[in-house]
């Protein structure tokens, strides 16, 4: 079952409790799903409301999340590859910082005379 089409079913099952439906059953779910256009696919909609017929829906919502928080998502790594990056750039710009300077600070040794004028 491809979790993207089922998950129609469980959000129909939720709005279903949402809506003050302690117990939606299959018939619920098809009637709010073809309500914006979805035909139901009998076999996943059976299987929806067997898994959460019963179920306390807020448990069934905090125990998913415990499990997604356990998924490495990758961006964690992209942004572990981002940071030295950036932080050489602002070492680059330190370094043409005190360059600057030193410039500075030659010109005004001649104090506007020049050696050869």
């Amino acid at each position: 079952m491809a979790p993207c089409h089922s998950m129609r079913y469980v959000s129909a099952y939720l709005l279903a409790r949402l809506g003050g439906n302690d117990s939606p059953k299959e018939s619920d779910i098809k009637k709010i799903l073809s309500s914006v256009g979805i035909d139901c696919d009998s076999e996943r909609l059976s299987k929806v409301v067997s898994e959460l017929d019963g179920k306390d829906v807020d448990e069934v919502i905090k125990e998913g999340l415990t499990k997604l928080a356990s998924v490495p998502s990758g961006g964690a790594v992209s942004a572990g590859g981002a940071a030295p990056a950036a932080s050489s750039a602002g070492e680059e710009k330190k370094e043409d910082k005190p360059a600057a300077k030193e410039e500075e600070e030659e010109s005004d040794d001649d104090m506007g005379f020049g050696l050869f004028d």
